[in-house]
Order: C-alpha cells, then structure tokens, then sequence
C-alpha cells in the first residue's frame, strides 16, 4: 500500500491530489484546489497554505511520498524563474522535508529537491509532462487539450510518448503547444481588440476590466461556484455583476446596453477565445501529422474542457473527443497535473504503473 500527495503549485491555484494504492490499483483519491495568488500574497504564506493542504489531505495517514510540479515560478513575486523554484522548493521542504520529495521535470522524469535545484529550468512550468505521462499510459495516440483557469495546454501522444516540441514556456508560446487562454482568468481584452456593438465594431478598452470567467458564467458555461478567483472589480458573481464588467470593456455600462446586447458581446468574446485555441492545436497537429498514419483523437481535461477544449477539437475537424473524466472520474480533470504527478510518484514506489 503507497500514499502518496501530488502537488501544483500555481501562481493563482494550488492544487492537490492524495493517492492511496493497494496492489497495483487506486483504492482512494481526492483533489482540492486553492485559490491562492502568490502575486498578491505574501510568499512566507505558501508554506501555510501547503500545511492546511497537507492536513486536509493526508489526514492521518502517513505519505511515501510527495511528488511536485510547479507553474508559480513565472509570477512577478519572483525576479527570476530561478529564485521562484529555489523558494518554493524550499517552501515544500519546510512542510514535506520527513517525507521523500519528487520534483516532476519537462521529461517527466521524478528528480530529488537537491537534483531540482541544481537545474531550475528543467522543473519550472512542467505541469503539462504530469498531465502527459498520465494519459500516456492511457491512450497511446492523442492530442491533449488542458484547459485551466489560466491556460490551455496542448501536448501530442505518439506510440504512448510525450512528442512535444517545446520544454519551456516561451518555446511552447512559439510552437502553439502552450496558449495563454483559459477559462476564468483571461483579460478580456487580450482575447478580442473590438466587439460588435448595435451594428458596428467598438474597439476595446485595454484596461482589466472583465476577465473569462465572466464570459463563460454570462454564457452558462459555469456556475458561480466554479468562478473560484477574484473578479476585476472585486464585485459578486452572479450574471447582472459579469454583465456590468463586460460592458465596461466597451467603456458603457448596464444602464446603456441591454442584456441582449451584453449577452452576444459574450457570445462573440467566446468564439474568439475558442478560435485561440483552435489555432494552437492546427499547429501541433499539422507539425505531427508525419508522424503517425491514423487519425488521431483529441483527449481533454481542465475545467474548460467541455467549453474550450471539445469545441476547439470540433472546430479543428477532429471526429473523436475523449472526455478523461471517462477515464479517470472528475477529480482527474480539475486537478490533472497533481493527479499525473502523483500517479507517477505512486507508480514510481509500487514498482509497476498504477492503474484505476
């Protein structure tokens, strides 16, 4: 029997993933997210945040072993990527340090802390091995479409390997495998530079005045329990509060436009946002198509996977989108690199993959 905690510690959410085994297979999992934005807090906090986790999770039980990925390291908290690993290495340390620490890096390879810091770039921003590895062992030909609050990654699946192009963040922006999207936290202005409004097109305010999660919450994508990061205005969630932010993008308000009005400005933000990400996963399957005959299948995960993810593929033309919560269950898909790399840690101790 191997207990094991997966961690990814993000720049807005940290989530995790505790793992009990028991001859090979998952007898007991769980994920919880954080809303914890390092930019805005204080990083002496982190360690904190990781000890509630780590009671919430752990519970009683006793860990074998701790596996980590990281994504926080590109907040402005930190100069340098180098000093975000170096503190929340050892912010993980300090809470962990009795248990064996795995650090994940762009190869999917399980590092030690020492090893880890000793080449902070290979482990900074490798979340999207965790979530790699994981379905490899699931589906040995696929593209997967990881759609967070944040982003959305897009990582091919050749013969059960991760075939991605790009190891660090500014390769895969240039390669269309990592694509700064996602389903809550995206600036609204970023996504469009002008919205059709009462016939003509009104060029957008850059300001942060609405984000994705308002978009998708107008829309009925989520709910407003899913919205779990702050607003732009600090304000409530619910429609008529995204519906006064959206218009604000516009410079009016909810006294100048209607409802209707506001409701296919959101429309139009959408498919934009939805093309985004179209746009990233042509360039990844165009660069692979040479590589394998068969037709291949669009695997997807996150919280914007039904919404961004699917109707991405869709667009793109791909026949088949797996849904991992069909593989895995639900908790797989909101926290799919903490799962990955504690699948991975798990699998690393029992000798032999662990299956579901």
């Amino acid at each position: 029997m191997v207990n094991v905690l997966g961690l990814d510690i993000g720049g807005a959410n940290i989530k995790a993933t505790f793992i009990k085994t028991q001859d090979g297979f998952i007898k007991e999992h769980k994920t919880i997210i954080e809303y914890f934005p390092i930019w805005k807090k204080e990083k002496k906090q982190l360690e904190k945040v990781l000890n509630k986790l780590k009671k919430d999770l752990s519970k009683t039980d006793e860990l074998n072993g701790v596996g980590v990925t990281i994504t926080a390291e590109l907040s402005d908290s930190y100069f340098t990527k180098k000093e975000g690993i170096c503190h929340i290495l050892d912010s993980v340390k300090n809470v962990f340090g009795v248990f064996p620490i795995f650090v994940i890096d762009v190869e999917a390879n399980l590092l030690s802390v020492n090893e880890a810091l000793e080449v902070p770039l290979m482990v900074a921003s490798a979340n999207w091995a965790a979530t790699g590895w994981m379905v490899s062992q699931l589906i040995k030909n696929c593209i997967v479409i990881d759609v967070g609050s944040t982003t959305a990654s897009i990582i091919p699946i050749i013969d059960g390997k991760i075939r991605a192009e790009g190891r660090t963040d500014l390769e895969k922006l240039q390669n269309g495998e990592l694509v700064y999207s996602g389903a809550l936290r995206t600036n609204v202005a970023t996504i469009v530079d002008c919205i059709p409004v009462r016939g003509t097109m009104a060029y957008v305010s850059s300001e942060l005045f609405a984000q994705s999660g308002d978009i998708h919450l107008i829309l009925g994508n989520i709910r407003e329990e899913d919205y779990i990061v702050e607003t732009c205005d600090g304000r409530g969630k619910n429609i008529r509060e995204c519906m006064a932010r959206l218009a604000r993008v516009v410079c009016a308000d909810i006294d100048m436009l209607s409802e209707h009005e506001i409701s296919d400005m959101a429309k139009f933000v959408y498919n934009k946002q939805v093309k985004q990400i179209e746009k990233g996963l042509k360039q990844v399957s165009e660069r692979i198509k040479p590589l394998i005959q068969e037709k291949l299948n669009v695997v997807v995960t996150g919280m914007g996977r039904n919404f961004l993810a699917k109707k991405a593929a869709e667009i793109a033309g791909f026949k088949r989108v797996i849904d991992l919560k069909e593989c895995l269950g639900f908790e797989a898909t909101i926290g799919s690199p903490s799962f990955g790399v504690a699948l991975l840690v798990a699998s690393f101790l029992e000798g032999k993959n662990v299956k579901c």
